[in-house]
């Protein structure tokens, strides 16, 4: 990464891995607002570009958006959520810590007022007569307050040295850090009293803190000793770390930011340096920059590099957030001019291959550090839910095995309802994507749920209308009115109600969800797509955007675009069978008769689909729309059918259909009779397959009333063999 000077209190040091060679503090990412508009538009003069091309987040409101909550429904129950195991690592035993004899270099000493370079360890500046010392004041033997004994210097940050200590009260291991330097022991204490509210923290997965406590001129904080190593450590030792390990690391550590945030802090200053990894677990360590939400008088703390651009102004939830995405990619990625071209942007999936690799998870580092803060994660809950999502598609598709999941805002597959019985030829529809999960805590909820026994959509409409005038704060209400209509075919009544919905709160992804499936029942694809493209961008774990655009791709017949939507849920949720069907059209389409089957085959046998795909399996071995079958496809076929339990007019249809194909194939001498081969019972040979035939559409007409009978009894009068009489 790039260095850039040091801007804190008129230092003029380096900054190296994020901190002031010569303060030795984080660097401060703190402009004013005529610097950072400008910095901004700098940094931000190109768009931002997905793997599918298209550029997201630049369709919002720029107004400030609503403060939103969002109830805790991550698991985070263990490192990796379950679904990875992570490399362990052994708790360091304590006292190895301790650096033997503890000096700052010559070429990080400097004046903390002038930054002028001084040589001795203490005494005054010769420029400017500050008293300085970086020499330790606790040493080795150093009882603080009567319980603490010193056990000697661990590190040495901004604030001076961190402490190895021994509790001789509790007997255990902990870290003494300084809370300033001062040679005024009132100010020490000012200091003490102003942390005391950290003393609440209390989380697994964050630094435990003990005490504060005053000695001599100098404001400790007593932390709980944390071993093994920090991902900045690991991250040097190994480099790019494989992406489920990185993830799996993040995923864990929101929690411990969901928890500061709803105790009204925000941490500030993360990165890689704060995480600690510790046999199989990993805390939150440094608690030095924390800060109350609402202090708008106290020090903020950031790192050029991770800091977002706005946090200059004050940091915040969103903030906090970016700050972790920054981390994340910092990880997985080595991104050139990461503190000057990229300070807040991303390299785009033709600068880094991973990117390219990973769309969703781009896709959520995208929305994780977008430039307007309104436009990120407004929660940590909500950014862990997505990120776990990702987590199980990058899991899936690196194992080749699924890794399912129930969705908290979507619904299950559709298609099973939407073609139960039928054996109609399925083409991508709008009827097939999932249904959002209503938000029960919405006003009109159970008004709204009542509507759904409805089935007429007219009827369904006129229900809803009414509950919109009970409840006119019901955003659900407008929704699945909108909804209903679009279901109506009343396309333009559908767009006012979204429109309504747009006008509350313009970054509510269901506006593009319900807008992408009207424009899917009017045939307008492309624009479809674009909207489930925004909603793919808002919510990157999830799996029904994907199907959404992989349906309105295929529709708009862009089946590149489509088999990647649907290879990525077919390998994260086979349960998702649509994407099974689609996928499997979209290879028919492009001739690729073969992946056609696999992606048919699957279909889970627990599926109540799972007969349909087999009988989709036998249309595609004899499907002759790009080239013809051969004999080995026919066979196929035929055990395919000769398997199923089908009986009356849909195994004679299908009966139908390949003997026919094979008698056509045979007569224009594509294929040649082969009397060892047999097709649904019957030899390859002309006279047998016209038998065949003749049978099933006698069956069938057998079946048929009116002039289908009739026309099925006179087909089967011109298939039949010829004979003498």
């Amino acid at each position: 990464m790039d260095s850039l000077r040091c801007s804190r209190n008129g230092y003029t040091g380096t900054i190296e891995d994020g901190y002031c060679d010569v303060c030795g503090l984080a660097a401060v990412k703190s402009l004013d607002v005529s610097q950072k508009q400008s910095t901004n538009q700098t940094l931000r003069s190109s768009p931002i570009t997905t793997g599918t091309g298209s550029s997201p987040l630049t369709n919002r409101s720029k107004g400030s958006r609503r403060t939103s909550s969002t109830s805790a429904r991550s698991s985070r129950k263990q490192l990796g959520a379950g679904l990875i195991s992570v490399p362990e690592l052994p708790s360091t035993e304590p006292e190895k810590a301790i650096i033997p004899n503890p000096i700052v270099p010559e070429n990080k000493r400097f004046c903390s007022n002038c930054n002028h370079s001084l040589r001795r360890e203490k005494g005054f500046c010769s420029k400017c007569g500050q008293k300085y010392s970086f020499v330790s004041t606790l040493n080795p033997g150093d009882l603080v307050i009567g319980q603490y004994e010193v056990k000697g210097a661990i590190a040495y940050g901004g604030l001076g040295w961190i402490y190895l200590g021994f509790d001789k009260t509790l007997s255990r291991y902990m870290v003494l850090k300084g809370l300033l330097n001062s040679e005024d022991a009132s100010s020490a204490a000012v200091a003490v009293a102003e942390r005391q509210f950290l003393a609440v923290v209390k989380h697994s997965n964050i630094v435990g803190i003990y005490n504060f406590v005053n000695h001599g001129s100098e404001g400790f904080i007593i932390m709980e000793y944390v071993g093994g190593k920090t991902l900045k450590e690991i991250r040097k030792i190994r480099g790019p770390l494989p992406v489920a390990e990185a993830i799996a690391y993040i995923h864990r550590i929101l929690g411990a930011f969901a928890y500061l945030h709803s105790l009204g802090l925000v941490y500030c200053d993360f990165k890689p340096d704060n995480i600690m990894i510790e046999d199989n677990d990993l805390k939150l360590i440094d608690l030095g920059g924390v800060r109350r939400i609402d202090d708008t008088d106290g020090d903020i703390y950031g790192t050029v590099g991770y800091s977002a651009p706005e946090a200059g102004e004050g940091p915040t939830i969103v903030s906090d957030l970016f700050t972790i995405a920054r981390t994340l990619t910092v990880l997985l990625t080595d991104i050139k001019s990461f503190t000057k071209e990229h300070l807040y942007t991303l390299p785009s999936p033709h600068e880094e291959p991973l990117f390219a690799q990973q769309e969703s998870l781009y896709r959520f580092l995208i929305k994780a550090t977008a430039e307007n803060p309104d436009d990120r994660f407004q929660s940590a809950d909500e950014m862990a839910d997505q990120l776990l999502g990702v987590l199980r598609e990058v899991v899936a598709i690196s194992t080749n095995i699924p890794r399912p999941a129930t969705s908290n805002l979507f619904g299950g597959d559709m298609l099973a309802i939407t073609h139960s019985g039928s054996f109609e030829a399925i083409k991508p529809e709008y009827q097939q994507l999932p249904v959002p999960v209503l938000n029960s805590s919405d006003p009109g909820f159970n008004a709204v749920l009542n509507t759904s026994a409805i089935a007429d959509p007219v009827k369904r409409a006129v229900s809803l209308d009414v509950v919109v005038k009970q409840f006119p704060k019901s955003t659900e209400a407008l929704l699945r009115l909108a909804n209903t209509l679009i279901d109506a075919n009343d396309y333009e009544e559908a767009e006012q109600a979204i429109v309504k919905v747009e006008a509350k709160d313009p970054w509510d992804w269901r506006i593009f969800w319900y807008r992408g499936r009207s424009l899917m029942a009017q045939n307008r694809a492309t624009e479809a797509s674009k909207a489930f493209d925004q909603v793919y961008l808002d919510l990157p774990g999830e799996l029904a955007p994907k199907l959404a655009l992989g349906l309105a791709a295929e529709q708009a017949q862009n089946y590149e675009l489509a088999i990647k939507m649907y290879n990525l849920v077919l390998h994260t949720d086979p349960n998702y069978v649509s994407a099974a069907f689609g996928l499997a059209r979209c290879f028919c389409a492009t001739g690729n008769r073969n992946s056609a089957v696999a992606a048919l085959e699957s279909v889970p046998q627990t599926s109540n689909l799972h007969p349909r795909g087999r009988v989709e399996i036998a249309r595609t071995l004899i499907n002759s729309h790009r080239s013809a079958p051969g004999t080995q496809e026919l066979k196929a076929a035929s055990v395919a059918i000769e398997a199923l339990t089908l009986e009356g007019s849909d195994r004679y249809r299908l009966t139908k259909q390949v003997l026919e194909t094979a008698l056509n194939l045979l007569t224009s001498r594509q294929l040649q009779a082969a009397a060892d081969l047999t097709i649904l019972g019957r030899p390859l040979e002309e006279v047998h397959l016209r038998k065949g035939l003749e049978k099933a559409l006698r069956d069938m007409a057998y079946l048929a009333t009116g002039d289908e009978k009739i026309c099925l009894v006179d087909q089967a009068n011109r298939v039949r063999p010829r004979t003498l009489i």
